[in-house]
């Protein structure tokens, strides 16, 4: 009694003392998974890759099958604010795990109410296209392997699948998404290789002149280079059998064999051979050149969108030596190079 009268005197004259930061948030137990699957029981996935790196194909893909719902850029994890930001200060852990609350079990609630919220995003769309696979694509250009702990704290039991893309390829697209939206980061040097690749297109892809300031090539290469180390490496150790990796290229190449190996990891219970005539509709449909089209033709058509090895006529030796010196060790490692001699 003496303890809670000097309790309540302290803060009668000095206030509520008001918490700072929030403890750790705790990932969610076997047995709150259980508990979410009784209200949300569909088999959950994201599909991760760098930005440019064809994750919208795949999720264009995914969905083809009449067991399989994706939609895009949820950024659960990938990017700020995320999920966990719903729950992430004093003030909604004191709630949380308020003493009095009997409800709570004298556990945070904080794993359960990330986990419901989303959930109930991915399957309100799931029911309505009456699939029992639901997954999320986000691209993870920024968080990289932070993403997947994240991910793996609240989902894991889903499934994550990784895209990949040489990074040489992305670097250019990146560059002309930006030319073509006319980027309020572009610099005056950018706009000057912008009104030169109109006027006269061939120093550009002679090897005489770059379509790169050298800051941008070593900003998106040291990018995508962390991201493919990161979310590879963290995906193996977290998620193990539950991770699937693939090469956009690959997909490129034999489009129902990459598919069938993406649904057969999903659980699908059958591939049907007839999903190759959808398969090839999609592939040939490509709404990101159609609005990049319509948003700046001069320079959209300047570069055939969704092709490999566009970087082979673009990149100047300079270029080359850049993106060698930044990046090289995992071009080799996810074999589009045997060596830094190219």
């Amino acid at each position: 009694m003496l303890s809670r009268i000097k309790s309540a005197m302290r803060v009668l004259i000095k206030g509520e003392q008001k918490k700072k930061n929030r403890n750790p948030i705790p990932s969610i137990t076997k047995e709150e998974i259980a508990e979410v699957k009784q209200f949300f029981p569909r088999e959950k996935f994201f599909i991760l890759g760098h930005a440019r790196s064809g994750t919208t194909l795949l999720m264009r893909l995914a969905r083809l099958h009449n067991e399989v719902h994706c939609n895009y850029q949820a950024h659960f994890f990938t990017r700020k604010p995320s999920l966990k930001s719903l729950v992430d200060s004093s003030e909604i852990e004191e709630w949380l795990t308020r003493k009095s609350n009997r409800w709570n079990h004298a556990k945070d609630l904080s794993p359960l109410i990330l986990r419901a919220s989303a959930d109930f995003i991915l399957e309100r769309e799931a029911i309505k296209e009456n699939k029992n696979i639901v997954g999320d694509k986000s691209p993870s250009s920024n968080i990289h392997g932070q993403a997947v702990r994240d991910m793996h704290s609240i989902y894991p039991d889903a499934k994550l699948i990784y895209i990949v893309r040489d990074g040489r390829d992305v670097l250019i697209s990146e560059r002309f998404r930006n030319f073509v939206e006319e980027s309020k980061f572009l610099t005056q040097e950018d706009k000057r290789i912008i009104s030169d690749l109109k006027v006269d297109s061939v120093p550009f892809t002679s090897g005489l002149r770059s379509i790169f300031t050298e800051s941008f090539i070593r900003n998106i290469a040291k990018r995508w280079a962390d991201d493919v180390n990161e979310i590879d490496s963290e995906a193996k150790k977290l998620y193990k059998k539950n991770y699937l990796s693939l090469c956009y290229e690959d997909l490129l190449e034999n489009p129902f064999d990459e598919m069938s190996k993406v649904w057969k990891f999903l659980g699908t219970k059958k591939v049907d051979k007839s999903l190759t005539k959808k398969i090839n509709a999609e592939m040939k449909s490509n709404p990101d050149e159609q609005w990049q089209a319509e948003r700046n033709e001069g320079i959209a058509s300047f570069l055939p969108k969704g092709q490999a090895g566009n970087w082979n006529r673009l990149f100047t030796q300079k270029d080359k030596s850049i993106f060698k010196e930044i990046a090289g060790d995992v071009l080799i490692k996810w074999k589009y190079e045997e060596s830094v001699d190219w």
